[in-house]
């Protein structure tokens, strides 16, 4: 449960705040100065702390400094009965993550500390080095109940060697998947041998999965053997498996039943002990419909079913990813790993990604090879995610809300410069000032 610390030398504002957040389910200490909060801090852990800006002997400026140069893993909100535009820039190059006017309603204060704590919570899942993460399984990198769901069905699988389809949309990972399958089983020690059945011409696709004797075609100047020749004793692995012809739909479902193949241009047999995972990106089920897919195949790699969330639908794993691969390409490069700033991690968390693993992994390469700084901020993201905004809380907020909230984002991602903030948001600094005055008046 998250330790919030409120901070305030009016006795009726820290009861206020104290009673509508406990009732929220936080746990709340109170300090009615900066001294008395820095003793509280040194004390125990704090997520969030809230501090009033004007207070005797030192202010709360002077406490998100201290915050800041000490306690990376803490947020601060600032809270003020003296609101005004110098006063918020200076509150958020200071440190402060929000920055809320008195009076406020306990919807509003309830709305600031929610924030706040999901930046903290973005942030700690962007800096969670890869290899202390929960993950069992090479390359699958998440902590999210989807991936844990996902990592246990990897480890059911691979206890067994029942066919398996592995279903998911394009990016998502399914071979890392299937990997993980084979490796975690007894015949990790064999062959594990992808095949794109989309990528091999129809015409080539029976020699290339089962091999061809010398002659048995014009060019066949010499016998080979095929992928299921080469996979003996492990697995294979055949992505898009809903592009395979009908005709060769027909052949491997005789190799899943009778676990024989026949090269081309041999009338023997040969016997063969080879694990079958499959994957696709399509709807197989609407494939056999259309008649496009046999169902008697379907049937038999279906056994085993396991489905590959999105991107999107997995939480915070995206940031733990966008760390993952930071660090592997700018191990690579030999450079140090960059951070991600906190502007530059929400607009990665409110994406939709479209291309999933791929696409992200894509993405961070590029920032890393092209980047010249230690942080990577929103400017240095792709156009299509610096106009991205979190997703939906499901609020019903007015337009002026929302624009209110883009700007203390883009404000807060470029640490109160006004020219930078003005830049991405496309209007000049006299316009961006105006905005900054109605933003203040519809937080």
């Amino acid at each position: 449960m998250d330790q919030i610390l409120v901070v305030d030398d009016a006795p009726e504002t820290l009861e206020v705040v104290q009673r509508n957040l406990v009732s929220r389910g936080w746990r709340v200490r109170v300090a009615s100065g900066v001294a008395e909060a820095m003793a509280a801090l040194d004390e125990g852990p704090v997520d969030l702390v809230i501090t009033d800006l004007k207070m005797p002997k030192a202010s709360g400026l002077d406490l998100v400094r201290h915050v800041r140069e000490n306690l990376a893993d803490t947020e601060v909100m600032m809270i003020t009965g003296f609101p005004s535009i110098e006063g918020a820039v200076e509150a958020v190059k200071t440190g402060a993550d929000e920055y809320l006017p008195k009076p406020f309603t306990e919807d509003e204060l309830v709305a600031a500390v929610r924030r706040s704590l999901d930046k903290l919570r973005m942030r700690r899942a962007g800096l969670a080095p890869a290899d202390r993460l929960p993950s069992r399984h090479a390359g699958l990198i998440g902590d999210s109940a989807q991936a844990r769901r996902l990592n246990h069905a990897i480890g059911k699988a691979a206890l067994t060697s029942a066919t398996c389809l592995i279903t998911g949309e394009s990016g998502t990972g399914k071979e890392l998947v299937a990997r993980a399958i084979h490796y975690g089983s007894a015949r990790a020690a064999a062959p594990f041998v992808p095949v794109n059945c989309g990528g091999i011409p129809d015409g080539l696709i029976e020699s290339e999965l089962f091999g061809h004797r010398k002659g048995a075609f014009t060019g066949a100047a010499e016998s080979r053997a095929g992928f299921f020749q080469t996979a003996d004793g492990g697995t294979i692995f055949l992505d898009e498996i809903g592009d395979l012809p009908i005709a060769m739909q027909v052949k491997l479902l005789r190799v899943l039943e009778d676990k024989q193949v026949f090269m081309v241009g041999s009338s023997r047999p040969m016997q063969l002990d080879v694990r079958i995972l499959a994957a696709t990106n399509k709807d197989l089920g609407a494939l056999v419909e259309r008649g496009a897919f046999r169902d008697d195949l379907f049937f038999r790699i279906a056994v085993l079913t396991i489905d590959v969330p999105a991107l999107r639908d997995r939480g915070d794993d995206v940031l733990r990813l966008t760390r993952h691969f930071a660090e592997k390409f700018a191990g690579e490069l030999g450079k140090p790993v960059p951070r991600f700033s906190d502007g530059a991690l929400r607009s990665i968390a409110g994406y939709h990604w479209p291309g999933n693993v791929r696409e992200l992994e894509n993405v961070v390469q590029r920032l890393v090879v092209m980047g010249d700084h230690a942080v990577i901020d929103v400017p240095e993201l792709p156009p299509a995610m610096r106009a991205s905004l979190p997703r939906s809380t499901g609020d019903h907020r007015t337009l002026a809300e929302v624009e209110a909230e883009h700007i203390r984002n883009v404000l807060s991602s470029v640490d109160g410069n006004v020219t930078r903030a003005a830049g991405i948001l496309e209007i000049d600094r006299k316009t961006l000032r105006l905005k900054l005055g109605t933003a203040k008046r519809h937080e």
